[in-house]
């Protein structure tokens, strides 16, 4: 009986060495699986371009379980963050704290692109001209703001999960939030059902998340196979301006926002940063959303500010986008010799300003704000379809800012609200009556 044990266990012992190496190659980190996903999909996509462009698929199959899971999660905990919150008056200013925030810091940023793109000259002498405009003929020539506030507030709320309406799905989360706390108590099943819902849905994304260097893989060689690196040449001070203006967001303005809200930046990177490398190169900000607000809560920022802010980021504030925008107006303007000067620099932040946000809900959306944005300055739509060719190039960047800019914001929006919170409850201890069994015996040790 030992003996047929014994070999028993010695014949099924290499059956169960593979599944050891399996386990111990799905243990090995995301973000090393997605490294060595974009060194296979760039020799797949240089070496085989055929089969490296039809891996997209792999990529396109990733965005959709992604989108799949957003509004599912997102509503839920939009609508328990906001029911929570003390008063619908708390919902106002969080509301207004974040939106003037998304003003002023993507203003800033859209000074700094202009101001690097004028001190660097870029675009002058580019081949415009030899640029095809058939390239944009998908594209929207503008952004009708009456279509915008009609895609904020839906018609049919199941119409708008089915299309994937992330402002739709705020607006009416923001609408089920405040009347659950208006009638408080009686919305407790209904509460309990979400936290059942988005609990489901966190562990749903989890399993999505484990797929996403396969994502990764499907993305880079479909890039390297479609684009090639032969427009890089000619537009390489393009790129390397919009990279180093996302360094001096990233490395300058964000610690400086971080500082004065006294917010411990380097350790935000480092919790986001996994997910900002995975927005990087699949170019989808919303393949992180749902683990993005996780992180975040584990960094400290409150569930009720996390549920609110960051989705409406991914609307309003664009960080990366507006500043690539930026900086690819100027080009333009140095490319057909158009006015450069201070007064058309600060007409083209302002109409950046503007249109940026209306971004929301728009297919292409950078390249449809940067054709509407040429047209009000007098820039033909013809020399964007030169920047069509690098634009996975700087997508790819200006997706990660994004990400790390929406962290940012929430805890920024966050440590205002716990700054608030302090300051009332000092105030109210100091305001609090002296009883006169308390004064006495003070009375009598100044005695």
């Amino acid at each position: 009986m030992g003996t047929t044990h014994t070999r028993s266990t010695s014949t099924e012992m290499p059956l169960t060495r593979p599944s050891g190496l399996l386990r111990r190659c799905l243990k090995t980190p995301i973000g090393i699986q997605s490294v060595i996903a974009v060194g296979l999909g760039a020799l797949i996509g240089s070496l085989a371009p055929a089969a490296g462009e039809q891996m997209k698929l792999l990529g396109d199959v990733f965005l959709n379980l992604v989108q799949v899971v957003v509004l599912p999660l997102v509503f839920p905990l939009i609508v328990l963050g906001i029911a929570r919150m003390e008063s619908v008056k708390k919902v106002g200013r969080i509301a207004g704290k974040a939106i003037l925030y998304f003003e002023l810091v993507t203003t800033v940023i859209l000074l700094i692109a202009v101001g690097l793109a004028k001190l660097t000259g870029i675009g002058k002498g580019a081949p415009v001209h030899g640029a095809d405009a058939g390239d944009l003929n998908g594209l929207s020539q503008g952004i009708d703001f009456h279509e915008l506030v009609l895609h904020a507030v839906p018609k049919n709320i199941f119409a708008a999960f089915g299309e994937g309406n992330l402002l739709g799905a705020i607006v009416f989360a923001l609408l089920v939030g405040v009347a659950m706390a208006a009638i408080g108590e009686k919305s407790a099943p209904f509460a309990a059902v979400l936290e059942s819902v988005a609990a489901v849905m966190f562990q749903v994304v989890g399993y999505v998340i484990r797929t996403a260097p396969l994502g990764v893989l499907g993305f880079i060689s479909y890039d390297v196979a479609y684009y090639g690196f032969g427009n890089l040449r000619s537009l390489l001070g393009f790129i390397a301006v919009v990279y180093a203006g996302l360094a001096v967001v990233i490395g300058v303005l964000f610690p400086l926002i971080a500082a004065v809200y006294r917010i411990r930046y380097v350790e935000l990177l480092r919790c986001v940063g996994g997910l900002a490398g995975i927005a990087f190169v699949t170019r989808s900000s919303e393949s992180v959303l749902a683990p993005l607000m996780g992180r975040l809560e584990a960094f400290g920022v409150s569930r009720s500010t996390t549920s609110f802010v960051v989705p409406l980021g991914y609307s309003f504030n664009t960080d990366g986008s507006v500043l690539y925008q930026a900086a690819a107006l100027v080009f333009l303007a140095n490319a057909y010799g158009a006015d450069t000067s201070l007064p058309a620099l600060l007409l083209m932040v302002g109409v950046l300003v503007i249109l940026s946000k209306g971004m929301a809900g728009v297919a292409s959306a950078s390249i449809v704000v940067l054709i509407a944005a040429g047209n009000s300055v007098g820039l033909p739509a013809e020399g964007i379809a030169l920047l069509l060719g690098v634009d996975f190039v700087v997508d790819m960047a200006r997706t990660g800012v994004n990400v790390i800019g929406n962290s940012l914001a929430a805890a920024v929006v966050d440590s205002s609200e716990k700054r608030r919170e302090a300051r009332r409850a000092d105030h109210d201890s100091t305001r609090l009556p002296t009883a006169p069994e308390v004064t006495a015996p003070q009375k009598e040790t100044a005695r």
